[in-house]
This record gives C-alpha cells, structure tokens and sequence, in this order.
C-alpha cells in the first residue's frame, strides 16, 4: 500500500463521544421521572445515529413526539460536547505517527457540521486534520461513496493512496462504493447484533495500534 491520506469516522472511530451523549439523555429521562441507562447497551447504539439512541432511550414514542426529542436532544448535546469525550486510548499515539511521517488523516462523519466543528475544536484537533467531510457537507450521506472521494479531492489524494476506517456498515459501503480500501474499528460502538466480519472490510482492527500494524509497510517506506 500507499497511503498518503488516512480517514476516520468520527463518534465511535476517532473519539469516544458516546459517555457526553449518555449524560445528555439521561439527563432527559430524570427529568421525565426514567432511571439512568444501562451505559453498556446505549453505547452499542451510538453509531447508528440519534434516532436509534433516542429509541431506546425512549421507547414507544410517537413519530412526532420522537422528532420533538431529537430537536431537544442535539440542542442540549451541543452545550455538553465535551465533558467527558476523549481521543480513544492509543489514538493520539497513532496521528502523532502519522503525523510524523507526513500521512494526512481527515474526518468522514454523518455527524452535522455545526456540532462536528465545534467538537473538533474542544478536542484540539481543528488544526491537525487535513479535510472533514460533515453529514451536511454533501447532499450525500453516508453509505453512498460521495462523502469519502470528497474528501480524497480535499485532501489531494486518489481513492487508491487513502484508507477509510470506521466502526459501522455504512462506513465500510461508503469506503468500498469509493474504491478505497477499508477497516473496522472494533474497540468502537459495535452492536451485539452487528455482524462486522460481513461487512467486507480489508481488516478488523482491534485497538488502535492496530492501524499502524496494518499501514506498516507503506509506513515503514515513508521511514526508509
């Protein structure tokens, strides 16, 4: 391999964002008179959006009720982005590498703009990346493949010099539908009825560190 740009999914790849939207809603539902969540069950639903977290943080709720709750929800989740959201552990060591050895990395995200840049800036991380690609940035979203050649052209790379690493279906469709070359990230929110090994991604990475063992030799290249 090649790779001159790597790019990441955002909530449940790059940063760990699941314990802000957790206090978030539960902070809801204590207003509503509901116990707290089971963190371990909610954290399996965060990468499939907010409708799927606002489901089981409440269930059997009306269509129209439902869309009430979501408006209320993000809005209160943009005041709480980053309370207790970090990089993954073992992240910050692999931009640093790539970093390094002048490998770009960029953001993929079906997560809006107006709480992607934000968040990029409370983290520190506004300045470090080479191009974000937001839910809203294109009239595409993930899974379709716009999203990702996007953000190959910002990033002055072909689909065959980047790599696309995310920890959802959708993530490893929009890498593959744009001829890129793709892994899961298993340390990221993966639902108990997830079937990743099906997804047909080039690599399931188990921790972080995994990435750099997977790009060692076109690291390793950039080394010599």
């Amino acid at each position: 391999m090649n790779v001159r740009t790597v790019l990441f999914d955002l909530d449940g790849t790059l940063l760990d964002t699941a314990p802000d939207f957790a206090h978030v809603l539960d902070g809801m539902r204590q207003e509503r008179g509901a116990a707290a969540m089971d963190f371990t069950a909610f954290r399996a639903t965060v990468s499939h959006g907010a409708t799927a977290m606002l489901n089981l943080a409440f269930p059997g709720t009306s269509h129209d009720e439902l869309e009430a709750l979501r408006t209320e929800f993000l809005n209160r989740y943009a005041d709480n982005l980053y309370r207790d959201t970090r990089l993954f552990p073992g992240m910050d060591h692999v931009l640093n590498e790539l970093e390094a050895l002048q490998v770009q990395w960029g953001i993929v995200t079906n997560k809006p703009g107006w709480l992607t840049v934000p968040l990029l800036d409370l983290a520190g991380l506004s300045g470090r990346v080479r191009c974000v690609v937001s839910g809203d940035t294109l009239p595409e979203r993930k899974p379709h493949p716009a999203p990702v050649l996007h953000a190959c052209s910002l990033a002055g790379c072909s689909v065959e010099e980047a790599v696309y690493i995310g920890d959802a279906e959708r993530d490893i469709q929009s890498g593959r539908a744009g001829g890129m070359r793709t892994a899961i990230a298993l340390f990221g929110y993966i639902h108990p009825d997830d079937r990743p090994e099906q997804w047909g991604a080039d690599v399931l990475l188990r921790d972080p560190g995994a990435i750099l063992e997977w790009l060692g030799p076109s690291l390793e290249a950039r080394r010599a």
